[in-house]
């Protein structure tokens, strides 16, 4: 189906809203009233601008307060209506959005409503122009789809139809189901936006938390298959306010929107686009860095023995059992400092998750590499992390391995070597838990939106966790075993000299205890956690003999729900980077968020090792 989005959803001057839709793909636009009130541009100028760019001009809105309003008042509304409908020629747009009233003029008589619609019908139609008529959620006297479709129904002209938005319709908790039994021809125009669910007045929550479909709480979905049920012909269009993606730049925001549009087509059969292929476990993480040497140290510290040399980059393989890191000393890390840049995914099929993610919109990267490496797919999440398709070790399709040339290692460290395939239990890493990536303030939701539809990973519900700088944001996706998990953040950033917020690598073992010595006695650093946690995990749990002391010692954290328990430590913060050790019971499956604000306070008396 053809998509718009209303201008209002973008940042930027109506010049700028323009590009960003044409450039993201999108077929038309609402404009909105106040963006060409405030443009340089005629109104003729704002057409030709939208011709050439390929945009068509669906609706123009809002116009406000119209109906069921005493005579003299509804005599000035269809004079300021003849204006906007001449102001709407010179623009070509033939549709208007009319509104609910919520003025304290309006009268609760729906024959009243009905018969003033009608005659501004009668006027629109002069013009070439439909009115579509829209329930705001809070309008004075109607405020669900189904009584303003009454109201339309008894007006009874060819000119005014119905303009339903998802948001009005599932923030009241009306059922969508009744959109089955209007006419589609008299479904004049569809509004598309998703919200948390939240427990607030519904003008704040529509004002100021809108999201695109599929961020929110909302079954926008469902909502639009009773649309399509109806015989709904026109364009999906999304109008969302929401402060954050009106302070963002606008062209990245306008690919989430179409990026949303596209998963929702596809959600309700109207698209086929490549099936999603869900990674079934992490190849790599890359870290990139200007001085190897502190990472190497800790590397070395954690158990991990350097295997490997790209034959034709400066980059290192690691590894321990089946947790591969990549250390990357190129250009880009002198740039960037040290931080967490890629990481390989595990995919049964390559070739189909990089089709996928195209035609998502998600940036298909240019790789430099030799003839004779291996071709891998990336692309950009939208925090700038390169995500690789990877095949390892598998005999039907080229493995990024294959780059790498192995190198004599001797373990550096005093204590016993970890090896490859040493058992998880003796203390030894066995892969990588979890990876836990910082977002951009602003792209929060995209990135929980990309991972879901790109990828294919299940997202759970968001979680806040205080920390010394306000409310840190954290949402993780998954698959279904677990094999991949990523948790995303967002909050208030610390000061650049402390640098930034951080991100960080979570290593699985059998045995955290065993481990945390093991690095300690290596000459790693751990996280010092307060002794105030421990007096307080004490009241909390019940604990094994010496449990409480061994965690004390070493700085490790616990947490325990029905399914499992799961424990934890981190080592020092080298760059905007630092590790984890998880042991995890199988049927744990958060994140010790509990925890949380224990360690970010803990990290924020302690400065990154540069």
């Amino acid at each position: 189906m053809r998509t718009s989005i209303a201008t209002v959803s973008l940042s930027g001057a109506l010049t700028e809203k323009l590009t960003a839709a044409a450039r993201a793909g999108f077929d038309g636009v609402e404009i909105f009233e106040n963006d060409l009130l405030a443009s340089p541009l005629t109104p003729e100028e704002v057409r030709a601008r939208c011709a050439d760019l390929g945009l068509s001009i669906d609706l123009y809105q809002p116009m406000r307060d119209i109906e069921a309003v005493p005579s003299e008042e509804f005599a000035r509304n269809l004079r300021r209506a003849e204006h906007k409908f001449r102001l709407m020629e010179r623009l070509g747009a033939d549709t208007v959005l009319v509104c609910s009233s919520v003025s304290p003029l309006a009268e609760d008589d729906d024959a009243l409503a009905a018969f003033q619609l009608r005659r501004l019908a009668e006027l629109a139609e002069g013009f070439g122009i439909r009115v579509a008529y829209e329930a705001l959620a809070w309008g004075r006297h109607v405020s669900t789809y189904d009584h303003a479709w009454r109201i339309v129904e008894a007006a009874d002209h060819p000119a005014l139809g119905t303009c339903l938005d998802s948001f009005h319709i599932l923030a009241r908790g009306s059922d969508p189901k009744g959109i089955e039994d209007i006419p589609g021809e008299k479904i004049f125009f569809l509004q598309l936006a998703d919200a948390p669910l939240m427990a607030m007045d519904v003008l704040q929550w529509s004002r100021h938390y809108r999201c695109f479909p599929g961020q929110g709480g909302f079954d926008v979905a469902g909502l639009v298959g009773h649309v399509m049920r109806a015989g709904y012909e026109g364009p999906l269009s999304l109008e969302v306010f929401n402060d954050v993606f009106r302070q963002a730049e606008a062209g990245p925001t306008a690919v989430d929107a179409l990026r949303s549009l596209l998963v929702l087509q596809e959600s309700v059969g109207l698209t086929e686009p490549p099936a999603p292929v869900v990674p079934t476990g992490i190849a790599f993480a890359e870290l990139v860095t200007p001085d190897v040497e502190p990472l190497s140290e800790i590397l070395e510290a954690l158990g991990f023995a350097r295997t490997a040399r790209h034959r034709s980059k400066p980059v290192d393989l690691w590894q321990q059992g089946e947790a591969r890191l990549l250390l990357n000393t190129g250009p880009a890390a002198r740039r960037d400092g040290t931080q967490l840049a890629a990481v390989g995914l595990e995919s049964p099929d390559p070739a189909g998750a990089a089709r996928r993610a195209e035609a998502l919109l998600a940036p298909v990267l240019p790789r430099r590499r030799a003839p004779e490496d291996a071709s891998l797919d990336a692309v950009a999440a939208p925090d700038g992390t390169e995500l690789f398709f990877c095949a390892t070790d598998r005999p039907e399709l080229p493995s990024w391995t294959g780059d790498f040339e192995p190198i004599a290692h001797k373990s550096p460290v005093a204590h016993t070597p970890l090896v490859a395939h040493e058992s998880p239990l003796t203390g030894g890493i066995h892969r990588i838990d979890h990876l836990a990536l910082t977002q951009p303030w602003h792209q929060f939701d995209e990135a929980a939106l990309f991972h879901h539809s790109v990828l294919g990973l299940g997202a759970q519900e968001s979680v806040d966790v205080a920390d010394p700088y306000g409310l840190l944001r954290s949402r993780a996706v998954t698959n279904a075993d677990g094999s991949v998990r990523i948790a995303l953040g967002v909050g208030a950033a610390p000061s650049a000299d402390e640098g930034g917020r951080a991100q960080h690598i979570a290593l699985a073992t059998g045995d955290v205890v065993t481990a945390a010595r093991r690095f300690r006695d290596a000459g790693g650093r751990l996280l010092p956690i307060p002794a105030n946690y421990y007096d307080d995990l004490a009241a909390k749990y019940e604990l094994g003999d010496g449990e409480l002391e061994a965690y004390r010692e070493l700085g490790i954290l616990y947490d325990r729900d029905a399914d499992g328990a799961f424990r934890h430590c981190y080592t020092e913060t080298i760059g905007r980077v630092f590790f984890e050790l998880v042991q995890r019971d199988e049927g744990y499956r958060g994140y010790g968020a509990q925890n949380a604000p224990v360690r970010l306070a803990a990290q924020h008396v302690r400065r990154p090792v540069r």
